[in-house]
């Protein structure tokens, strides 16, 4: 798309407007500076590595290790009354731990009531205007109770929950090995 904009300014017409110029050559300039940080930096944290990367390597530590327990309406469930059906993947309350305990890493104070705001989404209502609803609090009750048993959460004294040291030691392990996977596939 850049070329494109540089060839067609270059030829004495100009069909697109100066935004998009400034547009293009910020993203590559933030693109470039990135990847100079990137550049010899270790990884040792959760944050470093990209999100998608990291909940999926920790779904799989979840499943291989076989401490979090699945319950038995696990494949019923829907995840919100704005949704239909139940989640085709079978491993979805693994993904969803994985999401909910990176998030906890993050911003440490989230709860029940914060998760379900944040897995909720938008009930389709056939021809009335689609309106937000929040997801089912059993399930992120659940997989929070289930990471307290496992020890890398706790409560916090201020509302909500938080990472243990064990738990932090862990989560920054999975870290490390997957952006090491990443790295052997580049």
């Amino acid at each position: 798309m850049c070329a494109a904009i540089g060839f067609k300014l270059g030829c004495g017409r100009h069909h697109f407007s100066d935004i998009s110029i400034r547009h293009c050559s910020r993203n590559m300039s933030i693109e470039v500076f990135d990847n100079y940080f990137k550049e010899g930096r270790k990884i040792v944290t959760v944050k470093d590595v990209e999100p998608e990367q990291f909940i999926k390597a920790f779904s799989q530590h979840l499943k291989r290790q076989g401490r979090f327990e699945l319950p038995k309406w696990a494949d019923v469930v829907k995840t919100s009354k704005a949704k239909e059906l139940p989640p085709s993947d079978p491993d979805w309350l693994y993904v969803r731990t994985a999401s909910m305990v990176r998030k906890i890493y993050i911003r440490k104070g989230m709860g029940v009531g914060a998760f379900k705001k944040v897995y909720g989404g938008q009930k389709r209502r056939g021809t009335c205007t689609n309106v937000f609803t929040k997801s089912s609090g059993k399930i992120a009750r659940y997989i929070l109770q289930q990471l307290e048993e496992m020890g890398l959460v706790e409560q916090d004294d201020q509302g909500g929950r938080m990472i243990t040291k064990e738990g932090q030691r862990e989560l920054d392990t999975v870290a490390v090995q997957a952006a090491a996977e990443e790295e052997e596939e580049d």
